[in-house]
């Protein structure tokens, strides 16, 4: 018997992402997405990487369903790519695309293993970036077309359903710093993109009440534990407003129907007003939130940093990634964003990306970082429901080694180990490891 057990019903699975790991981005009447294009933009990607092939999953979907059903998923957290299916963003549809996912939930459903679909992991169509991307505010009625398209295809079988995945990121990253796909740096423009993406979610989830009405839909954000370098007071408003920016930025409206106060303080006229409509829109009501945590930040107050918040690198265990490795991070999340916003969560992602990894002599990917990375982590979450969190699942990032986006294949998050050259996948220790607790519900 387990000594750390999790509640009758709790759902263990693993996650990607649709440009990570499909490969053929431009297949059967694909759009080219704004990753797409990035990817093959010179000096953009590490070692000049693209995800032209990556894992192949387009084509090897039904071998990596197989592998899923051999460690024991229960739940299988994918993404579907928006110009797969609208090439164009909106117009016509193209069935190809829409196929690949209808065979795919199918594939999981025959093999035992719920699926819970993302709309939107960061591949924009490329056509739609070139009408002004995200900051454009006409893109949250294409976003909320497509996603009809796609409750009404998959949703008399899927019944979990995420809008965004991480809209900071996408936002922030791809339009504020230019790190990422599209690579604008402009800070009213990532401001303007998030308020499109909120309204863009509350549409989509409008939409989904009456098309799936036996399910459930919610948003997953990127946050970290944003905790004082001190217990000084000016410390603990810093970690406040650093919380403000990377944690509350988009689940504050959604809930509580106005962004947070920290950030009108620190962007003024930039962020976009909440109207009154625009509130109706984004605050209609979602049934858990999605929580993807891998590290925290320590910070402390300096007027001169983003902010106010000047982040400390503490010593300590880091991955590849060179995230810090702080477990405790975890439950201190879901504790707060369940006291604070009272909606079941789930662990969308949680993971650990290393560098150097091979098969050894005798075939085998022994990846105890990784190993003793998830244990701690879920450790942290089964202390967290033993005090009252209603945590749903929990879904390990990643099924299998990816395109770690600017990173290339730099990175390996995987449970399952990609030969990029021969496609051959290999389960890691840690999927051994894995396979074990969700047989057991825990640890």
């Amino acid at each position: 018997m387990p000594v750390l057990e999790f509640p009758d019903g709790f759902l263990w699975g693993t996650a990607t992402a649709s440009y990570q790991i499909e490969g053929s981005p431009l297949a059967d009447g694909a759009g080219p997405s704004i990753w797409h294009t990035f990817a093959h933009t010179p000096g953009t990607i590490h070692d000049g990487d693209t995800a032209d092939v990556t894992c192949d999953h387009y084509r090897r979907y039904r071998e990596d369903v197989a592998l899923m059903r051999e460690l024991g998923l229960q739940a299988y957290r994918f993404s579907v790519a928006w110009p797969r299916v609208f090439p164009a963003g909106y117009g016509d549809s193209n069935s190809a695309g829409l196929a690949f996912y209808d065979r795919l939930v199918d594939e999981l459903l025959a093999a035992g293993i719920t699926p819970m679909a993302t709309l939107y992991h960061w591949d924009l169509p490329q056509a739609l970036e070139d009408e002004g991307g995200w900051p454009n505010s006409d893109l949250a009625c294409h976003f909320a077309d497509y996603a009809e398209h796609m409750f009404d295809a998959l949703g008399d079988r899927v019944k979990l359903w995420i809008t965004f995945n991480e809209p900071w990121v996408f936002t922030y990253l791809g339009y504020g710093l230019g790190v990422h796909a599209p690579g604008t740096t402009d800070m009213g423009a990532a401001l303007k993109a998030g308020h499109t993406a909120l309204r863009a979610h509350g549409m989509a989830v409008e939409r989904f009440r009456s098309l799936v009405p036996d399910g459930e839909i919610g948003i997953t954000l990127s946050v970290q534990a944003q905790l004082p370098a001190s217990d000084t007071d000016e410390d603990r408003q810093a970690a406040m407003r650093s919380s403000a920016f990377y944690n509350e930025w988009f689940i504050e409206p959604i809930v509580c129907g106005d962004y947070p106060p920290a950030l009108r303080d620190q962007f003024g006229e930039l962020l976009p007003e909440m109207g009154e409509a625009d509130r109706a829109t984004i605050q209609r009501p979602i049934d858990f939130i999605g929580l993807n945590y891998y590290t925290r930040l320590l910070v402390e107050n300096d007027e001169n940093a983003f902010l106010g918040a000047r982040p400390w690198r503490v010593p300590g265990h880091y991955t590849a990634m060179d995230w810090e490795i702080y477990p405790a991070g975890l439950y201190h999340l879901l504790k707060t964003f369940y006291a604070t916003y009272g909606l079941p969560l789930y662990i969308t992602e949680n993971g650990a990306g290393l560098e150097g990894e091979k098969p050894g002599a005798d075939g085998a990917i022994d990846d105890v970082q990784r190993l003793r990375y998830l244990q701690s982590h879920i450790e942290m979450a089964h202390r967290a429901t033993s005090e009252g969190v209603d945590l749903r699942g929990y879904m390990a990032w990643s099924f299998i080694d990816n395109f770690e986006w600017s990173f290339g294949f730099a990175k390996r998050f995987g449970l399952v180990y990609c030969d990029y050259e021969t496609q051959a996948r290999t389960p890691k220790l840690s999927a051994a490891w894995y396979r074990r607790v969700i047989k057991d519900n825990g640890i």
